[in-house]
């Protein structure tokens, strides 16, 4: 088993000569993850496109130029499509799409991701798939050119921005709670005190839900930095926080918060919903630790932190050691509103 098995398994068909590399070296990889599978085969004429900040982060240390978004065709695109299904078509889509004509895409996915459905989905698009199977994942590919294109452009748009929460905000699927406002945000919006003021920030801030919250219940907010870590949410975040533009001094910042904060910045207060997720289904207790770590560093003192949190999540003794107040402030069975502080208000 390798560190990361689907993309081992993406390069298995030029292993097994199945294909052969483009002669000038040219190729797109979409979803692109760092791994030793990759620096096996990465050279200035691979494009990598990533919008998931660490996973950037992950490939530029390697020497690799990564962009959130590639134009142009390549001879060869290659796909580690995401679990969410329309997201993963809109992927494929495009693939096909910035592949030359006769070019290949080649696809590879974990079996308990969904790999035999997402080949299926190829081959409506394509025509005839070819496979392979290691690592308990699936490598599919596929040739431009033969396929459906009224599918193709229908399946492509499945990215466009789209309206959610009765038209208030533009989402599109693949972010998380894209399709919806996610509770634990609607709960500690309902919670927000009205005498948040100055400098503020949105950790994890997603396409802007709970940051419209803070500028509508908040008046004397004055300045708000959105950090977010998927480039394509805080694209719709800047978007939907548009008609705030002369309300506040807003910033959008493309980030790991679980890297720490710039140290240049510091706040009055900062309100969060952690990600506890990140690629695989586990919990990831330590994506929360560090999202209160981070906050508490930078807040001023007697600065305030209001977070959210599914309610069986351990963050009480990171909070007890990094602030000296913490409260709960609400708890609806589901989840846990906290307020923290530095020093006595």
């Amino acid at each position: 088993m390798t560190d990361d098995p689907a993309l081992d398994t993406l390069f298995l068909p030029f292993r097994t000569d199945a294909l052969a590399w483009p002669v000038d070296g040219r190729a797109l990889l979409l979803g692109a993850r760092a791994g030793a599978a990759l620096a096996e085969f990465a050279s200035p004429a691979l494009v990598c496109e990533q919008s998931f900040r660490p996973r950037a982060a992950a490939l530029e240390a390697t020497g690799l130029t990564v962009s959130t978004h590639v134009e142009g065709r390549f001879p060869l695109v290659l796909v580690l499509p995401p679990r969410q299904r329309e997201a993963a078509r809109a992927l494929l889509a495009r693939a096909l799409e910035q592949a030359e004509p006769g070019g290949t895409v080649v696809v590879s996915l974990a079996n308990a991701d969904g790999a035999r459905s997402v080949e299926e989905d190829l081959g409506r698009l394509a025509g005839r798939v070819d496979s392979l199977s290691k690592n308990r994942c699936r490598v599919f590919w596929a040739h431009a050119g033969a396929g459906d294109p009224a599918l193709q452009a229908e399946w492509k748009a499945l990215d466009e921005p789209r309206p959610v929460a009765d038209g208030r905000f533009l989402s599109r699927p693949g972010l998380f709670a894209w399709d919806r406002i996610d509770p634990g945000s609607a709960l500690l919006a309902a919670h927000l005190p009205p005498d948040l003021k100055g400098q503020g920030a949105d950790l994890g801030a997603g396409f802007g839900t709970l940051s419209a919250e803070v500028l509508d219940r908040c008046p004397e907010v004055t300045a708000l930095d959105l950090y977010e870590a998927e480039a394509r949410a805080l694209e719709l975040a800047r978007r939907n926080l548009e008609p705030y533009a002369g309300r506040a001094e807003l910033d959008y910042l493309w980030h790991d918060v679980a890297a720490g904060l710039p140290r240049d910045r510091r706040y009055h207060f900062v309100v969060t919903n952690p990600p506890f997720h990140e690629g695989g289904r586990a919990d990831r207790h330590d994506l929360g630790r560090a999202f209160i770590t981070a906050a508490a560093a930078a807040l001023r003192q007697k600065g305030r932190l209001f977070l959210v949190a599914n309610r069986h999540l351990p963050y009480e003794a990171t909070l007890e050691q990094a602030f000296t107040m913490v409260r709960r402030v609400a708890d609806d069975g589901a989840y846990k509103v906290i307020e923290a502080s530095k020093g006595v208000r």
